[in-house]
């Protein structure tokens, strides 16, 4: 990935300016995984469809899900879900397209200086909301300085440090720390928007991409107060789709935006979700053409297997299992490292997910990136911790005996949904055989609820997970810095946190920067154990050969922008 956007950002050799008519000739080099049914994934052929609810308008996609939106806050805590619905009823100046590649929102364009650290975007003259007002770079600049103010933080503002002291301004020990008007960013008039960064940042174009970088309206945002994107009268929206209702925890509709500006490539009028907790609910639901795609989990993929209408993919984005080390138990390394490898991962993605995921001892996902000598980054290290059930139980009984204790005991904090139910009671299964002296309570929660337990550190493990939002490994990594917004099992070292800051913003030596990071996931599982990484998701569905366009992301989110239903 480093050398083809390293040889790209530095083209143009006697340019002072060069006009980027388009972001698919500047990123051109950058590969992505993608899924776009029928394409990322295994073919999905017609075959004879029942005549039943979902089939009764060409203009609606029926879908299900297994529990509600966390946030519709851009700059809030957000999930798989809350990004998917984000990125559909919101744009920013870039949008992730079919293929994964970045291609423009709301900018028609931009310029770069010689030195690739000036951007000065140009915003399309019928970008508008939806209450009418059209969109400006000071709606831009009104959000993105508030995702770093202390009083509005938001988790995923470390996007935004390749910025002009955005670094600074998050870093409470820094005198810069909170005043955002600092931020290098400035609307030169109602549709420039110029951008200043600390050094060139060969994925700045991607990073924008990211719901943290999407606009506010000001003065409606204000208006609404606390209430803000709590209900849908309390929202606008610039994107695809507005949220014509949202019945929480049951479903919710999105609407055709006819206020938006490439409304003309939107060819589905609404988009239907219903919340299904389990798999079996969302399969009838399928099989009764109530629903026009369904998630399956390991108990239906043999059942749906060779059906013309299954579909299969990786993705990347890697499950872990936390470690919360304000846990006496968990605050022992060799307790965290007998725990990593007393469990079984690949009979738990062969017999219990059987989804297309792999078994993971490793945080970057292989074929994610490389170097600019062509190494992936897995071919380094390989994996971490590999499953050795006997050095497991010594590492465990020597965590003990420097603990003064003869028992543990843990709770595992787990999704509510069917197959990671299975998921969690497998675990513990493995465990409890596996190392005499432990055992292991199941805490089941809705993923809002389990987030919020995750955020307080209210938990002893947890099953949890990530996935990019640029393909560079520090996108995993800092996750872990003992300062991040989502450190939520108390990890702390300091060569770690040095490898992965430095990375954050300190392109000048490519290989150089690689080889930390592959030394910080190093540290972090193989040294530290302080996850206990489980699998590289895969997807199993359902699709209805009348949904054409389903462009499903490698980081597990959805656009709706193409999709078409057409029987």
């Amino acid at each position: 990935m480093y050398r083809h956007l390293y040889q790209i950002w530095n083209g143009g050799k006697s340019m002072v300016v060069k006009k980027v008519v388009s972001v698919w000739v500047i990123l051109a080099g950058i590969v992505l995984l993608t899924g776009c049914y029928g394409g990322g994934y295994e073919s999905v052929n017609d075959s004879n469809q029942k005549e039943g609810d979902a089939a009764e308008s060409q203009s609606t996609l029926y879908l299900a899900t297994t529990g509600e939106i966390p946030t519709l806050k851009t700059n809030g805590t957000m999930d798989g879900l809350s990004q998917t619905i984000i990125q559909n009823i919101f744009e920013g100046l870039y949008r992730i397209g079919k293929d994964d590649k970045p291609t423009e929102g709301i900018a028609s364009g931009y310029e770069t200086s010689e030195n690739g650290k000036v951007f000065t975007f140009d915003l399309r003259e019928d970008a508008q909301w939806s209450n009418g007002d059209s969109v400006t770079a000071n709606d831009f600049i009104y959000a993105w300085k508030k995702a770093l103010h202390p009083d509005t933080f938001s988790p995923h503002a470390y996007l935004m440090s390749p910025i002009k002291n955005a670094s600074e301004i998050q870093n409470p020990d820094d005198v810069k720390y909170g005043k955002v008007d600092q931020l290098g960013v400035k609307a030169l008039d109602k549709k420039t928007l110029e951008v200043t960064l600390e050094n060139k940042v060969p994925y700045f174009i991607e990073l924008l991409t990211n719901p943290v970088f999407y606009p506010q309206n000001k003065k409606f945002v204000e208006e609404q107060g606390e209430d803000y994107a709590l209900e849908v009268e309390n929202l606008v929206f610039n994107g695809p789709f507005t949220l014509k209702s949202w019945n929480h925890g049951q479903g919710w509709v999105l609407e055709k935006n006819k206020a938006y500006w490439d409304s003309k490539t939107v060819k589905t009028d609404e988009i239907n979700y219903k919340v299904a907790k389990d798999t079996s609910t969302a399969v009838n639901l399928y099989e009764s053409n109530t629903i026009d795609v369904a998630n399956l989990s390991s108990e239906f993929v043999d059942v749906y297997k060779d059906n013309k209408e299954f579909a299969t993919s990786v993705m990347s984005e890697v499950y872990f299992l936390r470690f919360n080390q304000k846990n006496k138990f968990l605050s022992n390394v060799k307790i965290r490292k007998a725990l990593d490898m007393a469990w079984d991962k690949k009979q738990a993605t062969e017999v219990i997910l059987k989804n297309g995921s792999k078994p993971a001892h490793y945080l970057v996902p292989y074929n994610f990136t490389e170097s600019s000598s062509g190494e992936d980054f897995r071919e380094k290290y390989g994996n971490f911790n590999t499953t050795e059930v006997e050095k497991a139980q010594e590492l465990f009984k020597q965590g003990m005996d420097e603990l003064g204790v003869s028992k543990v005991s843990l709770e595992l904090l787990s999704y509510d949904d069917g197959q990671r139910k299975s998921v969690a009671e497998y675990i513990k299964n493995q465990w409890e055989k596996n190392l005499p002296g432990l055992s292991i309570t199941i805490n089941q929660q809705p993923n809002k609820q389990k987030i919020a337990l995750e955020e307080k550190l209210d938990y002893d493990v947890s099953h949890s997970g990530w996935r990019n939002d640029v393909k560079d490994p520090v996108e995993f990594l800092s996750l872990f810095l003992s300062d991040g917004p989502y450190n939520w099992q108390n990890f702390r070292n300091e060569k770690y946190d040095k490898l992965v800051k430095k990375a954050q913003t300190d392109f000048s030596d490519i290989e150089k920067r690689f080889k930390d990071l592959q030394e910080a996931e190093r540290i972090l599982i193989e040294e530290e154990a302080a996850i206990s990484p489980m699998y590289q998701a895969g997807s199993a569905k359902l699709i209805k050969p009348y949904v054409k366009d389903f462009v499903a992301h490698s980081n597990n989110t959805y656009t709706y922008k193409w999709v078409k239903v057409k029987k």
